[in-house]
């Protein structure tokens, strides 16, 4: 699959005769999944995966081009899922590698390593940080560092770059990233916001660059998917997101709480007789539009039960739509207006109903929508009106593709220096 032609990112400076090859990870408790880059050109040579890993037989899959291979196979940890998808892209008859040693590095979209942020070789000083910060971020901190661990002992040859999420969000002033509590909290233990999906807004405020040939863009870019966050962008850099210390901040998400005033817990300690701990994990794993509705976290479940007269989930919709406005109004404030809105992720991309509801009544900022265009999305659509100042648009958003150029200016950068 060939990807759509950009601009060059001044950030990547590699020769016109490079020849790297990135193996971008997405890590699941018992997943792996991965796209493999040729970053001469930009082109996906692959992409993959198994589930179910450490458990019974998963499904094993790899496709390359239109070619797509599917197994059941039991598959131990993530560096025997590495080597079972590795095998497969260097079979003779059917790969695309000629061997391992192609493959330049492997990139993750790691979440959070505190200060260790930004795009970094994997090492024990960022695993212990990784793993040290596990509370905040438990979905995502525990599985990657176990298996970055196992992956340098079964492949030492090959780097392993962690893209850290928060790396984007590096550019926030201060005043939008501190917490109004003791200062030294910040100074000695990082309690500040630090945001997250650095990867889709990074890719976001490119590509809606490139659509409209614009490098000083005001973008609001609105990551709705199974996790959600809003970020104000002016000139490609991120100015404020909605997200603060930890994922389980900001806008309602699937599982996960967003916005919560601290003060209820021990009033719910009292209440229920359930541990700090116990209510944590309640608001980690069964809050969210989950825990409004109490029937799904998908918004595919909650429009089709709304529209049964599902009364909670109608609710937890509309508690996400209100919530994503509350933001889109402050950052119009953040960024003086916007030139550009930008819809991605699972329910950005597809939900035309929340799309309408966030850009419902907003003309007096400029931005109005074309319900005909809002009701047929495919790929990379404008969704706004022509007399819209404001562009809405819906862009699908390629994190595996920004991983896979921050890999590969570390890696070229790392060439340089000891060459």
């Amino acid at each position: 699959m060939i990807l759509k032609p950009r601009q060059a990112q001044p950030a990547l400076q590699l020769r016109a005769d490079a020849y790297m090859k990135i193996l971008v990870a997405n890590l699941g408790s018992t997943s792996f999944k991965y796209r493999l880059f040729d970053l001469h050109g930009e082109t996906q040579l692959a992409r993959g995966g198994i589930d179910r890993i450490g458990q019974s037989a998963g499904n094993c899959f790899v496709q390359i081009g239109d070619n797509r291979d599917e197994t059941t196979r039991r598959c131990a940890d993530h560096a025997e899922a590495v080597r079972i998808c590795l095998d497969h892209l260097t079979n003779s008859e059917s790969g695309c590698l000629a061997s391992v040693s192609e493959v330049s590095a492997i990139g993750f979209k790691a979440v959070f390593a505190g200060r260790l942020s930004g795009v970094r070789l994997v090492n024990d000083d960022l695993l212990e940080a990784m793993e040290s910060l596990a509370t905040v971020a438990p979905a995502h901190n525990p599985p990657y560092a176990r298996a970055m661990r196992e992956l340098r002992k079964a492949f030492p040859e090959i780097p392993l770059v962690a893209a850290l999420e928060t790396g984007f969000h590096e550019t926030i002033p201060e005043a939008e990233r501190i917490y109004a509590v003791p200062y030294e909290w910040k100074t000695e233990h990082d309690v500040q916001r630090w945001g997250f999906h650095g990867a889709s807004h990074r890719y976001i405020a490119g590509r809606i660059g490139e659509i409209l040939k614009r490098q000083d863009l005001r973008v609001i870019s609105c990551h709705l998917g199974g996790s959600n966050s809003l970020c104000a962008i002016r000139g490609g850099k991120s100015l404020a997101t909605s997200m603060g210390m930890s994922p389980q901040t900001g806008l309602p998400h699937n599982n996960r709480v967003g916005d919560f005033d601290p003060f209820a817990l021990p009033v719910l300690m009292r209440a229920t007789g359930k541990s700090l701990e116990a209510l944590l994990e309640e608001l980690a794993e069964r809050s969210g539009l989950l825990g409004i509705s109490g029937l799904s976290g998908d918004v595919r479940d909650l429009e089709e039960a709304a529209d049964k007269g599902h009364a909670r989930a109608a609710l937890a919709i509309d508690a996400l739509v209100a919530s994503i406005r509350h933001y889109l109004g402050a950052y119009l404030t953040v960024l003086a207006g916007a030139d550009a809105v930008v819809f991605t992720g699972g329910i950005g991309e597809n939900s035309r109903r929340v799309r309408t509801g966030v850009c419902r009544d907003l003309e007096w900022a400029g931005l109005r929508l074309d319900a005909t265009r809002n009701a047929s999305v495919k790929g990379e659509t404008r969704i706004s009106g022509d007399d819209s100042r404001v562009e809405v648009w819906v862009v699908p958003t390629n994190e595996e593709l920004v991983v896979a150029r921050q890999a590969a200016e570390l890696i070229a950068g790392q060439s340089r220096k000891t060459a």
